[in-house]
């Protein structure tokens, strides 16, 4: 699943695009595995009339049964970029809603002993201001979205700070250590950010 580059801002870049986890699909292909049992049935046992209005009944309950839990896991999409958390909903009415990883506070995920075997989970982003609580239910993997946005935001913050924030040079090279030891920066980089940043003091 991809991103459109024309809702990105100058240099901004995907770094995790995915939509909630495929046990959403389960009731769906439940559904359609009983539809199917009993389309067999009702051609092996009815006949005339009777058959077309119970393949029409079958037909429509399953489409009733389907399409909603169907379409709102196709039209639902998650999006971390080196930039923001985006949510975008729907299929024609569409919602969508973004938290700047600069004002993001804590990032917690939960996870049932069931849902750890399959690898989902929830998770809840607290941000700074007006956007307070956002949960996000079902997510693939969300120890690992947590670990992400928790990287992104240090790079994130280091990168908005710049050379003329008041930062001092300790907590600028704590931050570098901290995204050095995330896998953020590799040896290289954080050697060589370290001496320039060493070479300012």
């Amino acid at each position: 699943m991809e991103y459109p580059d024309k809702l990105l801002s100058e240099g901004e870049t995907v770094e995790r695009a995915f939509r909630p986890h495929w046990k959403q699909l389960i009731w769906p292909g439940f559904v359609t595995l009983v539809a199917l049992i009993g389309l067999v049935v009702l051609a092996t046992r009815v006949r005339g009339t009777w058959l077309w209005a119970g393949l029409a009944a079958v037909g429509v309950i399953w489409a009733i049964l389907f399409f909603p839990s169907f379409i709102k896991w196709m039209y639902t999409h998650y999006v971390v970029t080196n930039e923001r958390v985006i949510t975008r909903r729907g299929m024609i009415a569409r919602q969508s809603k973004e938290i700047p990883l600069e004002v993001i506070n804590d990032v917690a995920f939960s996870q049932t002993v069931w849902e750890r075997l399959l690898h989902s989970g929830d998770l809840r982003i607290e941000s700074a201001g007006e956007m307070g609580q956002s949960r996000f239910f079902d997510i693939p993997d969300p120890d690992e979205i947590q670990a992400l946005i928790y990287r992104l935001r240090e790079a994130r913050t280091l990168a908005l700070q710049g050379p003329a924030q008041s930062a001092s040079p300790v907590e600028q090279l704590e931050a570098l250590a901290r995204l050095h030891r995330d896998g953020v920066l590799t040896d290289e980089e954080f050697a060589e950010k370290k001496a320039k940043l060493l070479g300012q003091m």
